[in-house]
């Protein structure tokens, strides 16, 4: 089934660019109070960057505000997630906080403000055709899986809701995805899988 046409409308495009430079306008103070505020718990660098799959797979890079700790064991390795994750880090992933640089990409263009989130490169791979399907649209600061449970959900549960996403984007999924959004911020609800701080990696169907 092709995507809706809502995905890759001019209109939706023009609605991100002018929502998310308004927000930025309007936010500012509290993003600058967030960056000095995690220069001074967490130190340096302020912010967060990892490439993931955007549309049609092409790279894109995911900025956000640190949340973890760099701590290492005696080989150097990284310490679990779970470890380096302390409870001002928490604070801002179940704020939401943390997902305050992306409105820089959306103005760039290279993101949505709704739409499937960016997920790690290497999961590509990994999804079966059915899956691979959400790809068709732009990443997201939010999307239908993230109102529908986030974290909470399993994987397969997730790309489900990414790929009901494509095939039935419209201004009103849209509108209806942005209220359920502040509904979960303020509810603190899906930050999490059950016994992981985020969720466990994505392996593939089996």
């Amino acid at each position: 089934m092709a995507g809706a046409p809502w995905l890759h409308s001019p209109v939706k495009r023009a609605i991100d660019a002018m929502v998310a430079t308004c927000a930025l306008a309007v936010l500012s103070p509290i993003i600058a109070a967030t960056a000095v505020a995690v220069r001074i718990r967490l130190g340096s660098p302020v912010l967060f960057r990892q490439q993931r799959a955007g549309r049609d797979a092409h790279p894109v890079d995911i900025i956000k505000f640190r949340s973890m700790t760099d701590e290492r064991n005696a080989s150097g390795e990284l310490l679990p997630d779970a470890d380096r994750l302390p409870p001002f880090g928490r604070l801002l992933r179940a704020s939401s906080l943390d997902e305050l640089p992306q409105l820089w990409s959306v103005v760039r263009g290279e993101m949505s403000l709704i739409g499937p989130r960016p997920l790690p490169a290497k999961y590509v791979a990994r999804y079966s055709p059915e899956q691979r399907r959400r790809l068709e649209a732009t990443p997201g600061i939010t999307g239908w899986a993230q109102v529908h449970g986030r974290n909470a959900l399993d994987w397969p549960s997730k790309l489900a809701h990414d790929v009901w996403y494509v095939d039935h984007a419209s201004p009103a999924v849209d509108a209806r995805i942005v209220l359920l959004t502040v509904h979960a911020v303020f509810a603190g609800s899906g930050i999490s899988a059950s016994g992981h701080v985020t969720m466990p990696e994505f392996q593939g169907e089996t």
